[in-house]
Formats: structure tokens, C-alpha cells, sequence
């Protein structure tokens, strides 16, 4: 760009700040006597970088500033400084703290200090100075006087001062390092010229809708407009992505004609557990492997024709099932816990009746302690559903599943492996091979048992199936850490865009 074009495309912070830099003066210079944010500096030094104009070298420097409990120090004098000051004679503790106006934590600290030192000797709970004390207090002084220099750059402390900046270091927020960025600026020839130039006047930045309306934007000169200028990047309010990707599931689903079916957060074992025909000595109703409600802890059991139903399944059995041969207690079953898997929600809509045939699916939070990191966490989402029809066989079930995994994931590798889950029968889980991860397992599916349907009042076959969408999410959107999924971090969701 030639030095015309320059000067035409200059915007009012750079015309602002071009005479500073005739002077030589440093950024915090132009802060002092300009009207202008270090912001508005900045970007006006960049933009005219960009055209040339200046050159600009950026550097480091470390310093030292006080922290929240050195500005204390500064005001009142150390800790250590005033237990000795008032430390004339042999005194007890509670006086010594009492004189020198010193709280629990200080008076720990001093007599550690002061002991290290041998500036005090310790007998029983009296103390008394020692010789060292003087010796002491003239080295503390030090300490105060390099207090009230702060901030200060390493590059000027001398060794003694060093010395002292690595003993405070390792109090608690006495002082801190820190490292400040400087810009050096240094003017071009072309920018030599142009504030050697008168710079035209009057140049308009923006049309109004006044100015168009009225039409006096006619015969006026504007501003040069710049394609190459870096500006600040603008970043708009967006959704989180995972969420983007559970609603993108969501319509998937919908779209296919399933009709979406809502639990409670808070759910009674029943629901979670006995109504899926899971025995009450089950590991997986262990408290460790799922979270109890402290208070309340107990629940109201449903429909007492669905509790009894339930509780005959368990203790006799049905359509030809022997049960599980055990008492069970209704009390247990009242149970509140945070729902440990979205199978919970199926029985629920089962038992109120549903169409026939019939496709329902939910997409809900679901809780169970574990260890966090990076493949694991506490609370996760899951994908469950069922299809009930007059004719279901598993060949229907695979296939489904078939369809679901490629859909939702885009990988086309599937395996179908034999599993055992106390509700369904037959089961069996799905597996899905990623290029770098292999084989991994993705969902738990099978065909509901009559001792879980016929007690709810459903005489029809049901396949049904449970997807962990954490991990699906993680292959779909190439996270390697499931806590990314939830991550609020701008810079890194920022950079995370849709994948559909």
C-alpha cells in the first residue's frame, strides 16, 4: 500500500496515537497522556504494523509485586517484628499475643521464625529473647524496607534482595511473580513520513441511516477501508456442542416416528430395579453402586395392584417363572436414589399403557458413583427406548440397533455379542470397532422377560435397548476426554464446532 492509501486508511485510534510515537514514548506513556485503554493502543500499534507503518517487538520481563497479606505487613509490620517488639522480657505466650495484636496463625508462624533463628528460647509456655533478637531485627527491617519497594523488576534486585524475595516466596501471599508483557515500537520509514504529513481531516467512518436519508453523505470523502487489518476475532452465542449433538439424537429419533418418554431425576427403586425384575440382593443395588437420597429417603410405591403384581413376580414368579424364592420388601423398593440407568423410565410408561404397536424412546441424565477421568464420570446421558408390537422377534431388535449405531455414529462395523442382563432375555451387547480404539462397547439391548412385562399389564413382546451416549458423543465429535463433553472452557468450546 502506498503512502497515500496509508494515510487514507488510518482510523481515528491510530491518528490518535501516531504523534505519541514521534516522541519515543512507551505504551504506558501514551496511557498517561492519552485518552486512549491500553486496548485502543494496542490495537491501533497492530493495525498499523499491519500497514507498515511500525514495527513491533514484544518482550517479557519478570517482576515482583506484594500480595494481599504483604499490603498488611506494609500497614502493620511483619508478624515476627511485632512479637519481638514486644518481647522485653520473659513473657508468656497469650501476653505476647495479646500485646502484639497477633492472631492464631501469626503466632504459629513467629515462633517457628524466631526459633529457626535462635532468637528466642521456648521453656515450657514462657519465651524469652536471646541475644540474636537486635541481630534480627535489623535483618526483618530489610525485609520491610524491600516490602515497600514492591513492584520491582528481578533484573534490578541485588543478590542481597534475592535471598530475601526467595524466603517470601514461600510464605503464604506475602509477594507473587509475576510476568508483564512490553511492546516495543519502533516507526518505519513510512511511518517517519507520515507524521513528517498533515493527515487529511474529516474523513467519515460509517454511513447513518440519517445520512442516507437525508443524503449528505454525498460529496464527502471516507476512510479507506483495509481488507488485510487484523480485528478482534467476534465469537457469537452459541449452544454447547454436546448439547447440539443430544438434540441432533433427539430429532433423529423423532424424525423415525419414536415418541419421547420423561422420568423423575429422583426415582424409587421400584422403578429403577423391581419393576425390571432385579432381585433386592442384587450387587448393582449395592450403595456403592448407586446414590441414595439422604432426606427424604423414602418414596410412595405406585398402584398397589402394580406393587403386589411386582412383588408375585419376585417371590413366585409368573407365566411359568419360578421367581427369585425370596420375601420381598416393600420397604426397600420405596427407596429414593438418583436414577442409575434410563430403563428406569420404561416400566413407568409401560404401566400407564401405551400404543400398540409402539415406539418410545428417552434421553436422560443418569448417576452412579464412579472414579472420574477420562473415560469415565458420575453423572452421564444414556439413550434407552423400547418397540412394543403384536410380532417382534430379536432379529428385530439387531436390526434396529444396527441402524441406531451407524446413524448416531457414522461407523459401519458392528459386532453383536451374548450378554446377560436380569431383565431382558435373550440380551446382548453392542460393540462397535473405532480406528484407533478397537472394539468398544457401546449398549446393552434384549427382549423384555414376561416377569417384567406381565406384571405391568403388557402381554405384548418388547425389544428394548440402553445406549451410553457419552462415549457415542466421544467417537462422533473425536474427544478424547469424556469431561470435554462438559467442559466451560470458551477458548476450547469456542473452537468446537456441529458435525452433523
Amino acid at each position: 500500500m502506498d503512502l497515500e492509501k496509508i494515510k487514507e486508511s488510518l482510523s481515528p485510534i491510530e491518528r490518535k496515537v501516531l504523534p505519541f510515537l514521534k516522541d519515543g514514548l512507551e505504551i504506558e506513556e501514551i496511557l498517561k497522556k492519552s485518552n486512549l485503554t491500553e486496548t485502543e493502543i494496542m490495537r491501533a500499534l497492530q493495525w498499523l504494523e499491519n500497514k507498515g507503518v511500525v514495527k513491533l517487538k514484544s518482550f517479557v520481563k519478570e517482576m515482583i509485586t506484594i500480595g494481599d497479606n504483604g499490603k498488611v505487613y506494609v500497614k502493620n509490620g511483619l508478624p515476627e517484628k511485632r512479637f519481638l517488639e514486644v518481647l522485653k522480657e520473659r513473657m508468656n505466650i497469650s501476653e505476647i499475643k495479646k500485646l502484639a495484636k497477633l492472631d492464631e496463625n501469626e503466632i504459629r508462624f513467629s515462633l517457628g521464625f524466631l526459633k529457626e533463628r535462635y532468637a528466642i528460647s521456648i521453656s515450657g509456655d514462657k519465651i524469652e529473647p536471646t541475644s540474636e533478637k537486635d541481630r534480627l531485627l535489623n535483618e526483618i527491617l530489610k525485609i520491610e524496607t524491600l516490602l515497600k519497594k514492591l513492584p520491582i523488576y528481578l533484573e534490578d534486585i541485588t543478590k542481597d534482595e534475592k535471598a530475601i524475595i526467595e524466603m517470601l516466596l514461600k510464605r503464604k501471599d506475602v509477594i507473587r511473580k509475576e510476568r508483564k508483557k512490553f511492546v516495543n515500537v519502533e516507526l518505519t520509514e513510512i511511518g517517519k513520513k507520515i507524521l513528517n504529513e498533515k493527515l487529511e481531516e474529516g474523513l467519515l467512518e460509517n454511513v447513518t441511516p440519517n445520512m442516507l436519508k437525508e443524503g449528505s453523505w454525498k460529496g464527502k470523502k471516507f476512510r479507506r477501508y483495509d481488507i488485510k487489518t487484523s480485528v478482534p476475532r467476534i465469537y457469537g452465542g452459541k449452544r454447547h456442542f454436546y448439547s447440539i449433538f443430544l438434540q441432533e439424537v433427539r430429532e433423529k429419533l423423532l424424525a423415525l416416528g419414536f415418541k419421547e418418554m420423561y422420568g423423575p431425576i429422583i426415582e424409587l427403586e421400584f422403578f429403577n430395579f423391581d419393576a425390571l425384575f432385579q432381585p433386592q440382593n442384587h450387587p448393582a443395588r449395592d450403595w456403592s453402586a448407586t446414590y441414595s437420597i439422604k432426606d427424604p429417603k423414602y418414596g410412595r410405591l405406585p398402584d398397589k395392584k402394580l406393587v403386589l403384581a411386582v412383588k408375585r413376580a419376585h417371590e413366585k414368579g409368573v407365566g411359568g417363572s419360578k421367581g427369585w424364592g425370596y420375601k420381598w420388601d416393600g420397604i426397600k423398593a420405596s427407596r429414593l436414589i438418583a436414577r442409575a440407568h434410563d430403563t428406569a423410565i420404561s416400566p413407568r410408561f409401560l404401566s400407564k399403557g401405551v400404543e400398540i404397536p409402539g415406539k418410545y424412546f428417552s434421553l436422560v441424565r443418569c448417576f452412579r458413583p464412579d472414579v472420574i477421568d477420562a473415560t469415565h464420570g458420575v453423572e452421564f446421558n444414556q439413550l434407552g427406548g423400547f418397540v412394543i408390537d403384536y410380532e417382534l422377534s430379536f432379529r428385530h431388535l439387531l436390526g434396529i440397533l444396527k441402524k441406531f449405531v451407524i446413524e448416531i455414529t457414522g461407523f459401519e462395523e458392528i459386532k453383536f455379542m451374548p450378554d446377560y442382563f436380569p431383565f431382558t432375555e435373550p440380551s446382548v451387547q453392542v460393540s462397535l470397532k473405532h480406528p484407533q480404539l478397537g472394539w468398544v462397547e457401546i449398549a446393552g439391548a434384549g427382549v423384555f422377560r414376561p416377569e417384567l412385562t406381565i406384571p405391568l399389564s403388557v402381554k405384548e413382546p418388547v425389544i428394548a435397548w440402553g445406549f451410553g451416549l457419552d462415549r457415542l458423543a466421544m467417537m462422533k465429535l473425536e474427544i478424547k476426554d469424556i469431561r470435554d463433553l462438559f467442559s466451560r472452557d470458551l477458548s476450547f468450546l469456542r473452537e468446537r464446532k456441529g458435525v452433523w
